[in-house]
């Protein structure tokens, strides 16, 4: 993400409790019951208790939910800007990571109409922005389910602590779902942190005239009456903030680059010139990237510019980057796209297990904006960092990116210092380890989740040398740490 504010409101969770005893679970529990019955053991009985209202993320307590792992969401939904009126079918296929009488989904507002699992109707309650599904039999550890939940109403915004606005925001033409650390939860019932990463098959039905764009490969649009369906598929895991959808009246480029579809829109409420120039260079910059980084880790490339004022921020939403216009009033910018295209790698494909370890995906997606700008010849690497680290402001250095508190979660310091970090690593072990540190990390944990402690093990056993000192320094100390030398 690169942004210019913050501010807002944190969702509030539901922790559950208690516990169900029931003898089994269709043919698997009858089998069960008959081993228990030929050979009494304490454990004849399943017991069955509802998962968490929430991940265990220690800075966002409530995001997301336990007991289960999904692999693939079908949202299908239909949006009428004129009323703000949204319908929507959302279709989860998971697991069951423990035995389950209930689970929850985060939905922000919007009104639950039905909800089946394994096609039985479940009981379902609301609680805040938690959706408590109740299954008519218990769900076993280790078994698949898939629940469908239908659902309406007036989609609306969350304002959360770090970022401000964030989530459905209905546009003066259309609508924009976009948000970190959360925004899915407001157009769809979903385990909302990135712990539980899945694959997504989208559908986005909108008045005709109106062009619908969501992540990964463009499956076409059919249209019916006054109404037109875009289908969109992301084949990779993704972590449910960097879904979006952006609904309104766009400028659309397309075309085909390594063997992917190119999918890139401006919208029309900007003049054409420097937003269309700058997310042009999506694959060039990305072609770049990947030299450094290692192959490029989605089945598509792209990017797409709004203008709200409510969105003053990039994020990189996987596959297709979105990007306030703000970011080109003063003419072409290619460091913003290399900063949200290299979260491609370091965010998406390599996503947090938690949160406090945000510097990971922005401190190496500033690098990358260092590293384009000598690629283009307008800076050195040595220079920026050298900028940085003597102009930093007293805040950055109090501030360890490596442990930043919810409030600056989206601070200074995990950007900057978090670069500084990345560069100090550089300096210290040497180019050649470096490169093979950042492609090595890529690789491993490609379509994964990762964190802080696993990046330093990896560092070290790459380059041979100890560098828990210098992580200390410069992650979690509360002072300007030397500047870096060779070790």
């Amino acid at each position: 993400m690169t942004l210019t504010r913050r501010g807002g409101r944190r969702r509030l969770g539901l922790l559950l409790s208690g516990t169900l005893l029931l003898a089994g679970c269709g043919a698997a529990g009858a089998e069960r019951t008959a081993t228990a019955t030929a050979q009494p053991t304490p454990s004849a009985a399943r017991s069955f208790g509802p998962g968490a209202a929430g991940a265990g993320d220690p800075y966002f307590p409530s995001y997301g939910n336990g007991g289960y792992d999904v692999a693939h969401y079908t949202v299908k939904v239909r949006y009428d800007p004129a009323t703000d009126r949204l319908t929507g079918t959302t279709t989860l296929r998971a697991t069951a990571t423990m035995d389950l009488s209930a689970f929850n989904l985060d939905l922000a507002g919007l009104t639950v109409r039905s909800v089946t699992v394994n096609g039985a109707r479940a009981t379902h309650a609301r609680v805040d922005d938690e959706l408590v599904v109740t299954p008519a039999t218990g769900l076993t550890a280790g078994n698949g389910f898939v629940a469908e939940i239908r659902y309406d109403g007036e989609p609306a915004a969350l304002d959360n602590d770090v970022l401000g606005t964030g989530g459905w925001l209905h546009t003066s033409d259309g609508a924009i779902a976009l948000g970190q650390p959360e925004s899915a939860s407001t157009w769809f019932p979903v385990n909302d942190h990135p712990s539980d990463k899945a694959t997504y098959d989208f559908e986005i039905t909108v008045p005709k005239g109106l062009t619908a764009i969501s992540n990964g490969v463009p499956k076409g649009r059919t249209t019916r009456g006054n109404w037109t369906t875009w289908a969109w598929s992301e084949g990779a895991p993704m972590a449910s903030y960097l879904t979006t959808v952006v609904i309104g009246k766009f400028r659309v480029t397309t075309g085909e680059h390594n063997g992917r579809p190119v999918y890139s829109a401006v919208t029309t409420k900007v003049a054409e010139g420097a937003p269309d120039r700058s997310i042009a260079r999506t694959t060039e910059v990305a072609d770049y990237l990947e030299s450094v980084f290692g192959p490029y880790p989605f089945d598509a490339y792209g990017g797409v510019v709004v203008a709200d004022e409510r969105i003053r921020y990039a994020l990189e939403t996987q596959t297709r980057p979105v990007y306030s216009a703000s970011f080109f009033r003063q003419g072409d910018n290619t460091g913003v796209v290399a900063h949200e295209l290299a979260h491609q790698w370091f965010g998406d494909s390599v996503a947090l297990q938690k949160w406090q370890d945000i510097w990971l995906n922005e401190g190496l997606a500033t690098y990358a904006e260092w590293l384009w700008a000598e690629h283009t010849g307008t800076s050195t690497v040595e220079h920026t960092f050298e900028q940085k680290y003597t102009g930093a402001s007293g805040q950055v250095w109090r501030t360890p990116p490596g442990k930043p508190g919810v409030a600056n979660l989206f601070g200074e310091s995990v950007y900057e210092r978090g670069g500084m970090t990345v560069h100090a690593l550089r300096v210290a072990v040497g180019d050649t380890a470096f490169f093979t540190i950042l492609r090595t990390w890529a690789a491993e944990n490609q379509n994964g989740n990762a964190t802080t402690a696993e990046f330093v093990a990896l560092a070290e056993r790459v380059s041979h040398k100890k560098l828990g000192k210098l992580f200390d320094a410069w992650l979690y100390g509360t002072e300007r740490p030397a500047a870096p030398k060779p070790l």
